[in-house]
């Protein structure tokens, strides 16, 4: 167990770069599009029998999610559209499972103009990602690595950009016991083509995870600290901003407690095996960021529910960002190596 610590501290401390979301491009990459990741805050990396984990942590690659299939659909805000589909298959024992993925956006349609204003018609949006991940048990250990190569393509109107990228995944996972731990580096990579010369970065994210299965209590915790690569995450929400008498406006400060809880997202499943299940998450940077002073707006809360029924799983999630805005995310896996429904 020391050392699977070890290997996992790491795998994080040997990339030092300064991203986070929002600076960089292909941002899409950073939106999970599970429904039961997104009920569970939207950054789990410890859904060990779920086909859809993979595109977020390739570690988790393994022979139990053999012929699973699944398609996923995210109402996103302001209209935008998120899509994806995974697939997994076992080649033989010996060699283990490949997974392939496929994630999609559909901006939707914009009123194009020139310079002087004058309208030139409309035109579209969209974002695709193409991958395919391995994983491989480390001899003698329960440390599982694996490695998702994926090619990204992104048009706006009539130009368009390409890139690659790698995510690299550690799992810690053993049957007989109740947790298993996950460290992640993902968007590791370089834009092929630019949309006008200028060469720009992608959103690299380390996160680290874990969950743990009570004994005598159907219910499993989750745990991620994401963003690793960037200490100060916080972003000042202009809803605690304070008017003095003089008519100055003044933000509050962001304490160094508050900063490293912007890291945090938490999670929990309700009767994990059972056909039924229920599941609660808050994303605490969402949470702070995205709240009204004045009102009550449950930001950064989430929740869901997993539906089996045969060879079908229904998930859905159900994601509050803000008063007046919040998403909707389904996803029906299937699993193909059951000949009946």
């Amino acid at each position: 167990m020391k050392n699977t610590l070890f290997i996992l501290f790491l795998l994080i401390s040997t990339i030092t770069f300064s991203q986070v979301g929002g600076t960089k491009i292909y941002n899409f990459l950073n939106v999970s599009t599970s429904a039961r990741q997104a009920a569970l805050g939207g950054e789990v990396l410890t859904l060990y029998d779920d086909v859809n984990q993979p595109l977020w942590n390739p570690s988790t690659i393994n022979k139990n999610i053999d012929n699973q299939a699944s398609v996923s659909y995210v109402d996103f805000l302001a209209d935008i559209n998120y899509g994806s589909l995974s697939f997994a298959h076992l080649i033989n024992r010996h060699f283990g499972a490949l997974h392939a993925g496929v994630t999609f956006v559909n901006y939707g349609k914009f009123i194009g103009a020139d310079e002087t204003g004058i309208e030139t018609g409309t035109f579209s949006a969209r974002d695709l990602s193409l991958s395919l991940g391995y994983a491989y048990r480390i001899p003698k250990s329960h440390i599982h690595a694996g490695v998702n190569l994926k090619y990204i393509s992104s048009s706006i109107e009539n130009y368009t950009s390409s890139g690659l990228a790698l995510d690299f995944g550690l799992t810690y996972f053993d049957d007989t016991k109740p947790y298993i731990i996950s460290a992640v580096i993902r968007n590791i990579g370089y834009q092929v083509s630019v949309f006008d010369e200028i060469r720009e970065s992608l959103p690299l994210e380390i996160a680290i995870g874990a969950s743990y299965r009570l004994e005598n209590v159907p219910l499993q915790w989750h745990i991620t600290i994401d963003n690793l690569q960037k200490w100060k995450v916080g972003v000042q929400n202009p809803s605690d901003s304070q008017t003095s008498i003089d008519g100055e406006t003044s933000n509050k400060n962001i304490t160094i407690l508050d900063n490293a809880f912007r890291h945090v997202v938490i999670g929990a499943e309700f009767f994990p095996n059972k056909p039924f299940n229920l599941r609660l998450g808050y994303n605490f940077r969402r949470g702070k960021e995205l709240r009204l002073t004045e009102s009550r707006t449950f930001s950064g809360l989430s929740l869901g529910f997993g539906l089996k029924m045969g060879r079908l799983k229904l998930n859905y999630a159900f994601t509050k960002y803000h008063p007046v805005t919040n998403t909707n995310t389904f996803t029906l896996n299937i699993d193909l190596s059951k000949k009946t429904f």
